[in-house]
Formats: C-alpha cells, structure tokens, sequence
C-alpha cells in the first residue's frame, strides 16, 4: 500500500489531534482507529483553511468516490464519530474508508485492509466541502 501525499486544514488538524488526544488517554474502544488517524495527521501537509483547494477531502466534505471493487458510485460525508450516521451516508473519520480519503483529492485511489483483502475506492467528485463555501468553523 502505497502512502500518498495528503492536505489537512489547521483547524481540522487541531479538532482532530483533540479527538486522538481524548480519545486515547480514555482508553477508547477505538485505539487502533485512533492510531491510524494519528499516522495520518503526521505526514500530512497543513494548510490555512482559505487556502485549501476545493478537491482536496476536508471534514464535513460530501465526496462521491467509486468503490473499484464493486464498481459502484458512492456518496458520503466525512464527519466526526459523534455525528456519523451510515444511514444518511456520513461516516466517521475513525472508520477506516473516512481515514483513508482524510486530505486526499479528487482522482486519487486510496485503499485499506479489510478482513476479506484489500478495499480500494478512488475519489471522483468533491460535492461539498465547507472551506470552498466560506465555511471556515463550524
């Protein structure tokens, strides 16, 4: 598995390296989860809110991707565990396909391990991302 070059906001970095820091000093069920998004906030390149580009997955992004193992369109939102509901297509960024697309863009594939092998999606379309609307909080 390849790593890629990935871009996070400063402040989605802070609200995340929060949710690691809690989480893990809780002793959070999540620990694995946790340590995998931690590797990811690592390596990746921060950039200021306004000057992220708008085909580059930020949290709160709705991002379409085609699952290459199915060959299916699918379409999610990106959000914190707290607010993840699979049912209205927002994952958590603590699952492994939401750390996974975490600051790729927009023609990237990205895969993961799974129990059955490797899962692979590559990301097609940024539908929303709120730093391209002026949404710098929220």
């Amino acid at each position: 598995m390849e790593l890629r070059d990935i871009s996070i906001t400063e402040y989605d970095l802070r609200r995340l390296k929060e949710l690691v820091h809690v989480g893990i000093s809780f002793g959070e069920r999540d620990r694995e989860s946790l340590e995998k998004l931690q590797d990811e906030l690592d390596r990746a390149h921060i950039v200021d809110s306004t000057a992220v580009p708008g085909d580059v997955v930020t949290m709160n992004s709705r991002v379409r991707f085609k699952d290459l193992n199915t060959n299916e369109d699918k379409v999610y939102m990106l959000v914190f565990p707290s607010e993840a509901k699979l049912e209205l297509q927002k994952i958590s960024v603590l699952a492994p396909i939401g750390t996974a697309i975490l600051g790729c863009g927009v023609g990237d594939t990205v895969e993961w391990r799974v129990p059955g092998g490797m899962k692979k999606v590559r990301i097609e379309e940024i539908l929303y991302q709120p730093e391209a609307e002026g949404q710098y909080s929220y």
